[in-house]
């Protein structure tokens, strides 16, 4: 299988997921310049995380008017698998493949710190190697990382099982106090009606092997992975 991960002005993590997909876990990547418009060869394409532009005007809005997200787009109709994290989840949004914006952090400062995250549904190909309630502990890096939609969004996401992940203590406990960002009802990922878009503001390519200390974002490449040997 080969994932393309997205670069645009301004990306920075497109280099983390190259190394953890294809130097740590030992799948094929290849880098995507948002000018390019043929998609057709990838199997899973990746929104990395970083400063699209720059976050001028507002995260995700100068990225949207690549000419990549007009396939993109097709390509999300055509059921392939797209994963946006931290920024890539914010352009996701902005691009309306996934409801709801991404806030300011409710602390108003940048975070940068190790999580833990519950597994809320994994019918899906980004976490089927999990187990509902599963702990996974994945760091974040973001000033906007804020989730927030209107109740009736949040009650569709809810009644669909559209949530992939949410912030928790090491025990599962998804009260505020563990809640780094101020997302509304602790999530920390979404995925979109037909479940092959994942949105998450942790980075998962950031903790894929040990020296890192927590290997437990190799589980979503392998889940990925796994879907797509099986839907062959």
């Amino acid at each position: 299988m080969l994932f393309g991960i997205i670069v645009f002005p301004g990306t920075w993590s497109d280099t983390d997921c190259f190394y953890a997909i294809q130097d740590v876990l030992g799948f094929r990547a290849e880098y995507v310049w948002h000018e390019e418009t043929d998609l057709s060869r990838f199997d899973c394409l990746i929104l990395p995380g970083g400063f699209s532009y720059g976050d001028y005007l507002r995260t995700g809005s100068i990225a949207k008017l690549s000419p990549i997200i007009a396939s993109l787009d097709s390509y999300i109709n055509s059921g392939k698998l797209v994963i946006g994290i931290c920024n890539g989840f914010q352009i996701l949004c902005e691009c309306g493949f996934l409801p709801g914006v991404l806030l300011k952090n409710d602390c108003l400062e940048y975070r940068c710190v190790q999580t833990n995250l519950k597994v809320a549904s994994n019918d899906h190909a980004f976490s089927n190697l999990c187990n509902i309630d599963e702990i996974l502990d994945i760091p974040i890096s973001h000033g906007e990382g804020n989730y927030y939609a209107d109740q009736e969004t949040i009650s569709n996401l809810e009644a669909n099982n559209q949530i992939a992940f949410r912030y928790s203590s090491p025990g599962g406990d998804t009260s505020a106090e563990y809640n780094p960002n101020g997302s509304i009802n602790n999530i920390a990922g979404i995925l979109n009606a037909s479940k092959n878009v994942l949105g998450m503001m942790p980075h998962p390519e950031r903790c894929c092997e040990s020296v890192l200390g927590s290997e437990d974002g190799s589980l979503i490449f392998k889940s990925i992975s796994k879907w797509i040997n099986k839907n062959i």
